[in-house]
């Protein structure tokens, strides 16, 4: 039976894979050559009470988080939030070149700090291990400039500065990977089009089979479910490329089909509401307003 652990210091990660103690209680930067964890490391669950920002290349395993696995071959940079459960497997014949690092960051070390109230709004750490971030040569040039800063203030004697400095550039770093997402989001077109003409058989699927009448209108973690994409990822790719998130894009299927309920069929309101999956007709005529300016009873009226 597959076990579940739990690393709640970064000192601790230290100790398990095996290396010497970090130089800060609170964040340590890991280079994957000097990484040595035991064998059972790679057969468990783990889940780590500190953020980890990685780079990996040249690991020849697959690491698994939530239902989603990725290969490391080709090089790719992911992030994870505490709490999130994360799983690696490890090729028998693993390459002794594997290349890259990783940043632990404890929650502690970012208290009272702006960024400490604000990296919870960094969508990617919300994000599955497949949608991890693929850099190019330039933007990798440029996250590892970000780190060597890191590195040298983390080795250098501290002083009451050396927080400050080193929150500053994770921060800047964090701004640096929400900028390559973007990019990457705009990259990855023909991707992206299937994911909308997907996203558009679903929405259409789903009320064609009547599901709404059982399961009430579909839920954003529902399509993300459906379309295999975490619910953030799959928002923000839709507002990159429609300036609407996936909620918004169920909200515009459900005004179609009210409009066209409205105009071509003598049904009342509630039965409207009711046969779009509302539970409340007032729900409906309140959204319905929201999006036209009218409520249902006046955008009928005015086909008269």
């Amino acid at each position: 039976m597959e076990t579940i652990k739990r690393v709640k210091a970064v000192s601790e990660f230290h100790r398990i894979c095996r290396l010497t103690p970090p130089d800060h209680p609170l964040i340590s930067l890991v280079d994957y050559s000097q990484l040595n964890p035991p064998n059972a490391h790679y057969h468990t669950k783990w889940i780590y009470d500190f953020y980890i920002i990685s780079i990996k290349k040249n690991i020849n395993g697959t690491l698994r988080y939530g239902q989603q696995a990725y290969d490391f071959d080709e090089g790719l940079m992911f992030f994870l939030a505490p709490n999130q459960v994360l799983r690696i497997d490890v090729h028998p014949n693993s390459s002794p070149n594997r290349e890259g690092w990783m940043l632990l960051v404890h929650p502690d070390f970012l208290w009272n700090s702006n960024l400490g109230k604000e990296i919870n709004t960094y969508e990617f750490f919300k994000y599955s291990i497949h949608e991890a971030l693929f850099l190019s040569k330039q933007e990798e040039r440029t996250i590892q400039g970000i780190i060597r800063n890191i590195r040298q203030e983390y080795h250098s004697k501290i002083d009451r500065f050396s927080q400050q400095i080193i929150i500053s550039n994770i921060e800047t770093l964090l701004k640096y990977s929400e900028r390559f997402y973007e990019r990457q989001f705009i990259t990855r077109q023909i991707a992206n089009k299937q994911i909308l003409e997907k996203l558009e058989n679903l929405l259409n699927g789903y009320f064609n089979k009547k599901i709404q009448l059982k399961q009430g209108l579909p839920s954003v973690q529902y399509i993300a479910d459906t379309l295999t994409i975490s619910p953030n990822y799959l928002s923000g790719l839709l507002k990159s490329l429609t300036g609407r998130s996936t909620q918004q894009h169920i909200q515009e299927k459900v005004i179609v089909m009210a409009k066209e309920r409205l105009s071509t069929t003598n049904l009342s309101i509630s039965e409207i509401a009711y046969d779009l999956g509302f539970e409340y007709p007032q729900t409906f005529s309140s959204l319905f307003k929201s999006k036209t300016s009218l409520s249902p009873l006046a955008f009928r009226n005015s086909f008269n």
